[in-house]
């Protein structure tokens, strides 16, 4: 057994309540995490923002990643889509795919998670069939043969727990139909739609394991289901569907809008939500070191209110070791609260292990991001 060791003090002017009422003359709060937002925490008040740094040296720092820059080439099979960031416990992927499918995908490496980021069509899988849609979220079990029909060209996130399961977060307090209830998740039918597209034409299956992938060849298409029952299902959520948790009074951690979690991460979800109103409430992500966690953003839709000249399809990448937060232009926006309401969506993939870069995300990475928290010299 284990226990951190905690033994709470106080030195100087600080605030009785952390992301609330600090003191004047030392407007940045910096909070000091263990073990992501779950664990004990220390919170600064620093006279300066702790991200104006003037220069920077070496492999760590913040970086950004324009995925639209990427070859837009339709890729018939998952497995060849584009790897942007790995660790052992799981890859993150962007698919470009615009037609459908001529061959089956199966990963017996681990539950495959998708985004969908552009487009719409349709899903036909072990379980049934279903109609994705841009915004959807898709659970597809370890081993699921699946293949998709799009409707046009769909950009598709994807995010393997290797090795691993994704379930849902321990609601506590809140109890379980918090932020979304159970009973909004969508699983496929076995309806006249998938009945249809059951033949008896050679199909192949393109199975992933160890990052290698295999084929197996029918004479006929293995998704050729009648009925199931059970409690093993692909599932659907839009972010939609998510209602997030919110105080007019507190700014919350990212670890409130928790969607999915894994062994050795978890997956949140922004959605618009209304900005904190009470005059003492920090109203923009506070600035923290999270140096127990890999930090990724990938950016869906909307304005991005704690960022700068960050565009949809951009992926920012904060590896731990270093305090990272607001902007300066949208620090100094939250102070005067000049908006009331967000309007972004982003999928964000917090990792207990440290990431690798992809080389084709390499090839689009954005070298000046680390210094855009500078001040501009008229602010200085």
């Amino acid at each position: 057994m284990r226990k951190w060791i905690t033994f709470p003090r106080q030195q100087g002017k600080v605030s009785r309540q952390a992301h609330a009422d600090f003191p004047q003359e030392a407007i940045f709060e910096r909070e000091v995490g263990r073990s992501g937002f779950f664990g004990p925490a220390t919170h600064f008040h620093h006279k300066h923002a702790p991200t104006g740094w003037s220069h920077w040296e070496g492999p760590l720092r913040p970086r950004l990643f324009d995925l639209n820059q990427l070859n837009d080439v339709a890729m018939d099979s998952p497995w060849q889509a584009p790897l942007i960031l790995s660790n052992a416990h799981c890859q993150m992927r962007l698919w470009h795919c615009n037609k459908a499918m001529s061959s089956l995908a199966r990963n017996a490496d681990g539950d495959q998670l998708l985004f969908v980021h552009e487009g719409h069509g349709e899903l036909f899988c072990d379980y049934g069939h279903l109609h994705l849609n841009k915004g959807d979220y898709l659970v597809l079990p370890r081993s699921t043969m699946w293949r998709l029909e799009p409707a046009g060209s769909m950009q598709l996130l994807m995010i393997e727990a290797t090795n691993d399961s994704f379930q849902l977060p321990d609601k506590g307090l809140l109890g379980p139909q918090a932020i979304f209830d159970p009973a909004m998740l969508d699983t496929p039918e076995i309806n006249q739609t998938f009945l249809d597209q059951q033949d008896e034409n050679h199909w192949q299956v393109a199975v992933k394991r160890h990052n290698q992938v295999s084929v197996i060849t029918y004479p006929y298409n293995p998704l050729d289901a009648i009925g199931w029952h059970g409690e093993v299902a692909a599932v659907r959520i839009n972010w939609r569907d998510i209602r997030p948790l919110m105080s007019h009074r507190y700014h919350l951690p990212p670890s409130a809008h928790t969607t999915f979690v894994a062994n050795r991460f978890v997956v949140c979800t922004f959605v618009p939500r209304p900005i904190e109103s009470d005059p003492g409430a920090l109203k923009v992500p506070f600035y923290h070191n999270n140096d127990d966690f890999d930090e990724v953003l990938f950016y869906h839709e909307g304005d991005f209110f704690s960022r700068d000249n960050i565009e949809r399809g951009m992926v920012t990448f904060h590896p731990a070791g270093f305090t990272h937060g607001p902007h300066p232009k949208a620090f100094k926006a939250g102070l005067e609260h000049r908006k009331k309401f967000t309007d972004e969506v982003a999928v964000m993939l917090d990792t207990r292990d440290a990431l690798e870069i992809g080389e084709p995300a390499s090839q689009v990475e954005n070298h000046d991001y680390v210094n855009s928290w500078k001040e501009e010299p008229n602010n200085q």
